[in-house]
């Protein structure tokens, strides 16, 4: 027998379902388990009823019929949680879950840790198990600080006790670091820190030494800090601080990390000119020429419309039309009673009132006329005599 139970050549190889369900960030291993006796994990196509059951890379795993997926690289995301929900993935007594009012877009994950109803502030979240168990231990001896309002008037005599270790309900709790901020009031603001996460334990300490908390804060956990995320908000860490925070023992739990997208680069496309003749396709000069039966369009942005025609005024075209009947005849007066002639085909008006006309001549010179209109015979050439 004591042969037998030495002999790790029959130990089966790969790791217990709990884990690997944790692993692949479907639940706690207690909630694994929990499912598993429920009846809701299969393994190659059968229901199982005991955790106590190793499991390969081989093996096929589904949960609630969907098939379980090898685990992904671990995440950690920090977490403003409101006033008014529970940390658990279901409550009994139909209340509003932190798991209701996550994005969209999030994987499952798992809270590391718990706040109560009516506490708030940070809380991380994890989408592998191995990375909660890590954070939840009180090995790791991560600080986690609160921000506590409490209704009295407390002392340092009064806080002393918290400092030392204090028994509660027959529950001992380990030292806590507690300061004493700020009197406001019926109510006092303390700092408190401690390294362990007992449940409701600030709560019941407190009242222990004779206060009521009304107000839980929540502002760190270990080296993660709340900051300025609001309530609600989710912000996930990076990869490297992570690594950098869960130190050797999380390397294994990191796994690889995920490829990076690939960035694809265009180069510039040239255009390539048209060799056709110059106003063809595509090539500047001409105009399109107008189908046949193509009605009259506007410019773009008008099509339908008709062209805007030019219509000139009225004044317009009274200078047109006056322009194209030639000057208007223009009538010059003279002292001396004569009349003088010329091939203008003007009107020259005597200092007698009368008026004569001149007609043009062949040659292109003015004849003289008389009162009567009628031409008179040159006189040789020499100017008209004065009277």
């Amino acid at each position: 027998m004591a042969d037998g139970m030495n002999d790790t050549s029959s130990t089966p190889e790969g790791d217990r379902i709990a884990k690997v369900l944790s692993r692949a960030g479907i639940a706690s291993r207690r909630e694994a388990e929990r499912m598993i006796e429920e009846g809701r994990v299969w393994v190659n196509g059968a229901v199982i009823a005991s955790p106590a059951l190793n499991v390969t890379a081989p093996d096929k795993i589904t949960v609630d019929g969907k098939p379980v997926g090898a685990p992904e690289p671990a995440r950690v995301w920090l977490y403003h949680k409101p006033i008014g929900l529970v940390s658990t993935d279901s409550d009994e007594k139909g209340r509003e879950t932190i798991y209701d009012n996550l994005p969209a877009d999030m994987p499952r994950v798992m809270s590391i840790g718990r706040l109560d109803l009516n506490s708030e502030g940070l809380l991380l979240l994890t989408n592998d198990g191995g990375v909660k168990r890590l954070l939840e231990l009180p090995s790791t001896g991560w600080l986690r600080r609160y921000r506590v309002r409490v209704n009295g008037r407390p002392s340092e005599e009064t806080l002393e006790p918290l400092r030392k270790g204090i028994i509660a309900e027959g529950q001992p709790f380990q030292p806590m670091e507690v300061v004493l901020d700020r009197q406001k009031g019926a109510n006092a603001w303390l700092t408190v820190g401690l390294r362990e996460g007992k449940n409701r334990e600030i709560r019941r300490a407190m009242e222990e030494i004779g206060l009521s908390v009304n107000r839980l804060i929540r502002v760190s956990y270990g080296p993660f800090q709340l900051g300025d995320i609001k309530p609600g908000e989710v912000e996930e860490i990076r990869r490297k601080v992570l690594r950098d925070q869960l130190g050797p023992d999380g390397e294994a739990l990191m796994g690889e990390a995920p490829a990076a997208p690939v960035e694809v680069k265009r180069g510039f496309k040239r255009r390539v000119p048209h060799k056709g003749e110059f106003g063809g396709p595509g090539q500047p000069g001409l105009p399109k020429p107008r189908e046949e039966g193509e009605d009259d369009r506007g410019k773009r942005g008008n099509s339908g419309k008709p062209v805007k025609t030019y219509r000139p005024t009225k004044a317009v075209r009274d200078a047109a039309r006056k322009a194209a009947s030639g000057p208007a005849p223009r009538t010059f007066s003279s002292g001396t009673g004569k009349t003088f002639s010329s091939g203008t085909g003007k009107t020259f008006s005597s200092g007698t009132g009368k008026t004569f006309t001149s007609a043009p001549s062949k040659s292109g010179t003015g004849a003289r006329s008389g009162p009567s209109g009628k031409p008179r015979a040159p006189s040789g050439g020499k100017g008209p005599k004065r009277g």
